[in-house]
């Protein structure tokens, strides 16, 4: 029996991982390869999860805990997908504070199951928006420094570096932070493109199908600082049960209500890392809309958009951001209880801050 590919997909939060993976899914089926796709995060009820099954695509959860941290949820997950129909590519996104996943992932999949897997290097995306103002290339708000050194050392273990959402930035920014990283990483393999539009996708998802994982030493890492990185991001997980007297239109209503968000995140000073929503109707359809946003300064983007009208269905509220998980929790209070309450009943919440990386496996070398 042939070995399965595995490959993940590093970034920090909001850098455009689901997407990426989705769409190379759906390279990898029209190729006529099965495909199994394993979604990660500090609790459950992901937004992630929601839109690759979406795209009808099995997927497993893993959820309490990063990939090092959760090392034998990860090959449970993987064998939960192979009992059903064997996966020739497994696709792999986790956290986005997560790093350290080549000495405690790749190498340990390689060393302990190299006779079921062969490895793809690790490709990290970077938003290209964050990685200026974190490469103090642009103005604006940004992180302290205890999570930008996570951030950094996300980039510092990739092979590949992916500045992902080309379409989101002009030519003389591509350029701009192109030559930047050339210049600090010249060790990485640089490619550009938009997973959205398709624009250089194929010269990536080539490299991450083909290449195999190197054989360098892993990085070095202050667990220390890394684990007071981590605990300064706060997460929130909800699930809300939407209804309404009349239909209305659920692309503008998640619009209104991500600009809620942003608005209240920027007047408290605080940044947000990630804010992801789903909302899917109750009519049996299938659909789904999603939006997502970067950043308590920049515009929310819709992903995935509804057809028609809804009066109910449900919505599912991801929020990273750098700040106290009460803060957080008080700020979709408050949405309930001012704009939002007639529509709106919480289901579900869970909010807390990640606790610190104890990996299951660490190699430090990469012979294997």
């Amino acid at each position: 029996m042939s070995k399965a590919r595995y490959i993940m997909l590093g970034g920090f939060l909001g850098a455009g991982k689901t997407t990426t993976l989705i769409k190379l899914a759906e390279k990898l089926r029209d190729a006529g390869k099965k495909v199994g796709l394993i979604t990660n995060d500090q609790a459950a009820n992901l937004v992630d999860t929601n839109l690759v099954k979406a795209g009808d695509f099995p997927v497993e959860e893993i959820a309490g805990g990063c990939f090092c941290c959760r090392f034998n949820s990860l090959k449970d997950a993987a064998d939960k997908l192979t009992e059903n129909d064997r996966p020739d590519i497994f696709l792999a996104e986790p956290v986005g504070s997560c790093t350290d996943l080549v000495a405690t992932v790749s190498y340990p999949l390689r060393r302990m199951y190299g006779d079921s897997f062969t490895i793809s290097p690790l490709s990290v995306l970077l938003d290209p928006r964050r990685a200026m103002r974190i490469f103090g290339l642009e103005e604006g708000r940004n992180f302290s420094e205890k999570v930008k050194y996570v951030y950094l050392k996300q980039v510092e273990e990739a092979e590949a570096l992916v500045i992902n959402k080309i379409d989101s930035i002009s030519p003389e920014e591509v350029e701009k932070l192109s030559s930047y990283i050339k210049e600090n990483y010249p060790k990485k393999k640089l490619f550009t493109m938009s997973s959205r539009n398709g624009d250089g996708f194929d010269e990536w998802s080539d490299y991450a199908i083909s290449a195999e994982l190197g054989s360098e030493e892993c990085m070095p890492i202050d667990y220390d600082i890394y684990a007071d990185g981590e605990a300064l991001l706060g997460w929130l997980n909800a699930t809300l049960a939407v209804s309404a007297n009349e239909s209305f239109d659920g692309n503008e209503f998640l619009k209104s209500l991500a600009a809620h968000f942003s608005q209240s995140f920027g007047s408290a000073d605080k940044e947000i890392a990630h804010l992801k929503m789903t909302l899917s109707p109750e009519d049996g359809s299938g659909e789904i809309a999603s939006i997502n946003q970067i950043g308590s300064e920049l515009v929310p983007e819709l992903g995935l958009s509804l057809l028609d009208p809804l009066k109910s269905g449900q919505l599912v509220v991801n929020i990273r951001a750098e700040a106290d998980p009460e803060e957080i929790n008080d700020i979709l209070n408050n949405a309930l209880k001012e704009d939002f309450t007639s529509i709106l009943e919480l289901e579900h919440v869970e909010f807390f801050r990640p606790g610190r990386p104890t990996p299951t496996h660490r190699y430090a070398g990469a012979t294997g």
